[in-house]
């Protein structure tokens, strides 16, 4: 560690997680060394078409990829290693260290991804301290939460200690008897704690969060009722959760079938790993259930949250090959909806019904709590930790106000709290905490092909909501049409025949090419040229603003335009280049034909 230097700033740059739930990312960075704790994902919204994930934008760290000393990992949610595989697809992280089912399930993601070799992975265990770099030491202190081997941290760095819960309740009954190390985090706060950055996920609501062990009697209560099959589906990860449908197997002498690609997995390394402690013969394979009675299966699966491709949602759609509901099946959802995803639930529950199932569901039936602490722990935590400053996070906007009102109605004092948003940059002395800055921040989109451009994104959120029209046209040198416009519309409500439609757009076409030719002429080498580009540009303007004036829509337009240029170019090809290649298939004949090939690319829209 390098000597207090009260003249330098600790820099803390929240890529992820403040004012949205998901994709927590934050940096940490003084000097010329960074480290970055956790990297995750979020879900996308209703509007967010064909979008898979969702990553936050890290042009920051790729512009720094020079400091980077190194990654913590505090848990195994997506929400916090979901974007790790990603990144490092564009800069390398040298270390990682994090809590050995988290760093488990990430080296699967990162052996699919073939990003093994950009990273080393360490595991960690309570109470371990690595170093990062010079000005960074970070302590892992157990909590509990949703999902086995979580933990906060404590990073001691040259300008004072920085305690970063991440996700968190204190849960004094934890399935595991895993329990939150408070004494650690009292002696910390005994010693000093210059700011604590704390989860406020749940920072609305009164009261403690419930342990994870209030669930099992609500499940059993179920499962005894149970006279078919039992179809439970939870978060993978969720491994308490997990384990205590396994145990309730057991109690009721019922065979477990699992069913989903995460929810295997999981479990696999869950009880390698000792997570999970059950004998081999509980379970059976998913083909074997047809010679079992109704009354000796539970079908453990994904899908809680109705994923499109999850098992879940496609046995509730009946394309699942191998299960199909029946009536007097029993389906628990053993979770509640993350925010934008409750159509999506509503809609499998509802297919369920109708296929005759019993479909359990709701807060009010007790068989799901949530992993985040609410106002009472909140308050322990800045009771136990006293710090000097305090920045929350991990929360939308309201949750991240009503955490900041709780730290001053505990003594801290309004200009020692910040609340901030994703990109800001927070600097961080021993007397003063304040936003000096702003870095490039905001989203990246991915779907099964990659990273999707935001122009790509309009483009498809336009066509959802007005629809497409296509224009072909083709002109000579002079600026003459060669042939009648044709044009083609997809998801457009209008009251004017397509004829007419036409014939409008043709002669909107035609004015615009008669009145401005010659604006776009000019000498090129000593030649005349025609700026096409700028021509077609005008036109597809044209079209758009009549189709609003006339339609009063305004649908995504396309304009595909035949000119010269593209001749002269093709005539240039080389004879072995396939025609294939070509936007536009042009011969010598095409000022003599319509422009056919267009207009079949068009029809095929």
């Amino acid at each position: 560690m390098t000597e207090n230097n009260n003249s330098a700033a600790l820099k803390i740059i929240p890529l992820g997680g403040l004012h949205e739930i998901g994709k927590n990312t934050c940096v940490f960075e003084y000097g010329d060394e960074i480290i970055l704790v956790d990297a995750g994902l979020a879900f996308p919204s209703d509007d967010m078409h064909g979008v898979n994930i969702v990553l936050p934008d890290m042009t920051y760290l790729k512009d720094n990829r020079h400091k980077i000393k190194g990654m913590i990992v505090t848990h195994g949610h997506e929400d916090h290693i979901g974007g790790i595989a990603y990144h490092l697809k564009q800069f390398d992280v040298p270390v990682i260290y994090g809590p050995k089912l988290a760093l488990t399930l990430l080296h699967d993601k990162l052996e699919e991804a073939g990003m093994l070799k950009r990273t080393t992975i360490k595991h960690v265990k309570p109470r371990d301290v690595v170093r990062l770099g010079r000005s960074f030491a970070v302590e892992f202190i157990r909590n509990t939460h949703s999902i086995a081997d979580s933990f906060s941290i404590a990073i001691t760095t040259p300008i004072g200690v920085i305690i970063m819960t991440g996700d968190f309740k204190i849960d004094h009954t934890p399935v595991d008897k895993e329990y939150f190390d408070l004494h650690r985090i009292a002696e910390y706060g005994a010693k000093g704690v210059l700011c604590l950055l704390s989860d406020s996920t749940n920072a609305e609501l009164p009261g403690y969060t419930p342990s994870e062990a209030s669930v099992y009697p609500n499940l059993d209560r179920i499962f005894s009722q149970a006279k078919g099959r039992i179809m439970l589906t939870t978060f993978a990860t969720s491994v308490h959760r997990v384990n205590i449908v396994l145990s309730l197997a057991i109690k009721h002498g019922r065979k477990v079938a699992v069913v989903g690609r995460s929810m295997l997995n999981v479990i696999a390394h869950a009880r390698n790993l000792g997570y999970i402690k059950c004998p081999d013969d509980l379970f059976t394979p998913i083909k074997s259930i047809r010679n079992l009675p109704d009354e000796k299966i539970i079908i453990l699966t994904t899908g809680s949250q109705g994923e499109t491709l999850s098992a879940m949602t496609r046995i509730s759609k009946g394309e699942h090959g191998l299960v199909k509901v029946r009536h007097g099946d029993t389906v628990v959802f053993s979770a509640s909806p993350i925010p934008g995803n409750t159509i999506a639930v509503v809609n499998t529950i509802d297919r369920l019904m109708m296929l005759g199932a019993h479909v359990v569901y709701g807060k009010d039936k007790g068989i799901h709590v949530s992993g985040h602490g609410s106002q009472e722990e909140h308050k322990l935590m800045l009771a136990l930790t006293k710090p000097k400053f305090f920045m929350p996070v991990h929360g939308e906007h309201r949750m991240l106000v009503k955490h900041a009102e709780m730290a001053h109605n505990m003594g801290i004092p309004t200009e020692n709290i910040v609340i901030v948003k994703n990109g800001d940059v927070v600097s961080l002395s021993p007397d003063k905490i304040a936003v000096i800055d702003q870095v490039t921040s905001g989203i990246e989109l991915v779907d099964n092909s990659g990273i999707i451009r935001e122009s790509v994104m309009k483009e498809r959120q336009h066509l959802a909501q007005d629809g497409v029209l296509s224009v072909a046209a083709a002109i000579d040198g002079d600026g003459k049409l060669l042939a009648p416009t044709d044009v083609h519309i997809r998801g457009m409500v209008t009251t004017i025949e397509r004829p007419l439609l036409q014939q409008l757009i043709s002669r909107a076409i035609d004015r615009i090419i008669t009145e401005k030719w010659d604006n776009y002429r000019q000498r090129e080498n000593g030649e005349n040229s025609i700026q096409w580009s700028r021509l077609e540009a005008d036109l597809e303007d044209a079209v758009r603003f009549l189709v609003k004036r006339e339609l009063q829509s305004e649908p995504l337009v396309v304009l595909m335009l035949q000119h010269p240029q593209e001749e002269q170019l093709i005539r240039r090809l080389p004879q072995s280049s396939p025609s294939s290649h070509l936007p536009i298939p042009i011969d010598k004949t095409y000022k003599r034909r319509r422009p056919t090939a267009i207009l079949d690319g068009v029809k095929k829209l």
